[in-house]
């Protein structure tokens, strides 16, 4: 459902639909706790809803990532820092399962809260728009907005540290088993 969302979220944001953005943010939202709150209600657990689950919050804030920052509602520091943590833990799987076979590179307690602060952060950005549209500023909205940015390049930059020393860390631990691809 967060898959099919992401055009017409993204369009809403750029077409400054900012109420229905931030509506459609939150059903998107809610879909994800509905799927995961019923998967481990009901123990089912696919491969495809693993590797869909965290494809389909990235695409959804990723995207959401470049709109408001093309709109000049997000600093493009923030969202070089999102796309570089990401790109670089993609290219370090990538040469982990090319070097050593590994496929699971499943997700750190920082990068559960890193996702946590952009979600919060694009909320807030989204929030903040519909109340200038409507000519009102609620000063928490405000702090809260900058908050979760500060949050969200704090937590971008410690999670992808600690990707950088586990996959480090699982390198070190092949080549001193003698099993690293040389």
């Amino acid at each position: 459902m967060r898959v099919c969302l992401v055009p017409f979220l993204v369009a809403t944001v750029l077409e400054a639909h900012y109420a229905l953005s931030f509506g459609l943010f939150v059903a998107a939202g809610l879909t994800d706790a509905f799927d995961g709150m019923l998967a481990r209600m009901l123990k089912q657990r696919s491969q495809l809803g693993q590797y869909l689950d965290p494809v389909a919050d990235k695409l959804l804030l990723s995207t959401l990532f470049l709109a408001l920052t093309h709109l000049g509602l997000i600093p493009v520091t923030v969202t070089a820092l999102v796309f570089g943590r990401d790109v670089g833990i993609l290219v370090v799987a990538a040469i982990l399962y090319a070097a050593a076979g590994r496929r699971e590179f499943g997700p750190s307690m920082l990068g559960k809260a890193n996702t946590v602060a952009q979600v919060a952060a694009v909320a807030a950005v989204l929030l903040q728009a519909m109340l200038m549209d409507q000519h009102a500023t609620v000063r928490w909205v405000t702090t809260f907005k900058q908050g979760a940015l500060y949050a969200t390049i704090a937590l971008t930059v410690a999670s992808g540290l600690h990707y950088a020393w586990i996959a480090a860390r699982h390198v070190g631990a092949q080549t001193a088993n003698g099993s690293a691809v040389k």
